[in-house]
């Protein structure tokens, strides 16, 4: 998340929207409160933030499983980096997907533009923007995340014990970021993530990546009693 910056400080914002309108209501909006840069697409989106590193992304693709992917790719490559989550329908189970992409902002497009400057200044002093009717399911999640316990449930076998690292790699695996995006965001090397993998191989009994991940859409998780 975006380190604490200094009172009066303009922000870095990227924009990126696949519609213009989109992209210039926010940019107009932000005119006096932020220094704004835009991307098209989901791909222009995480090149521009490796190479501008923005305090703030706002994110707003459709369909917004495109958002939640580009949002996990930045927060991956530029951890610094808020991410606000835009979308035309709010819905709970889009926001903890974003959430869990890395997203600390979740806002509707029809949005007030006025809020927008202090969506940004909230951000810049480290806090989230989401809906409040929401809190509390957040709440859930991140207690359901902190007691998770350590075993991988599997339809047909016993059950696998996974170190906490190899659940973080899991994680981040399921979310398609690479061995390199996942070495930078766990500040591992490539070679490490590929150990980690290599165990996850020998435990769960597959051969490849695709295998796991597959084998990772059918599990379930049990916690260690």
């Amino acid at each position: 998340m975006t380190a604490l910056a200094p009172p009066g400080t303009k922000a870095r914002v990227l924009i990126a929207a696949d519609h213009l309108a989109t992209r210039t209501g926010v940019r107009l909006a932000l005119a006096d409160a932020a220094d704004c840069s835009e991307a098209v697409d989901a791909e222009a989106a995480v090149a521009a933030a490796v190479r501008d590193q923005p305090d703030v992304c706002v994110v707003d693709f459709d369909p917004p499983r495109r958002a939640i992917r580009a949002a996990a790719e930045i927060t991956a490559k530029v951890p610094r980096a808020s991410v606000v989550m835009m979308t035309r329908r709010i819905d709970e189970e889009e926001f903890i997907a974003a959430v869990r992409a890395g997203a600390v902002g979740y806002l509707p497009e029809g949005v007030n533009p006025a809020r927008l400057p202090y969506v940004i200044r909230s951000l810049m002093r480290g806090e989230a923007a989401v809906p409040r009717a929401f809190v509390p399911r957040l709440i859930d999640e991140l207690r359901g995340r902190d007691a998770r316990r350590r075993h991988l449930a599997l339809h047909d076998r016993a059950s696998v014990e996974l170190t906490t690292r190899e659940w973080d790699v899991v994680d981040l695996l399921q979310k398609g970021l690479s061995t390199r995006s996942i070495a930078e965001l766990l500040g591992i090397s490539a070679v490490t993530v590929r150990r980690h993998v290599s165990a996850l191989h020998h435990k769960l009994g597959v051969r490849s990546r695709a295998e796991l991940l597959e084998l990772l859409a059918t599990t379930g998780e049990e916690g260690v009693g």
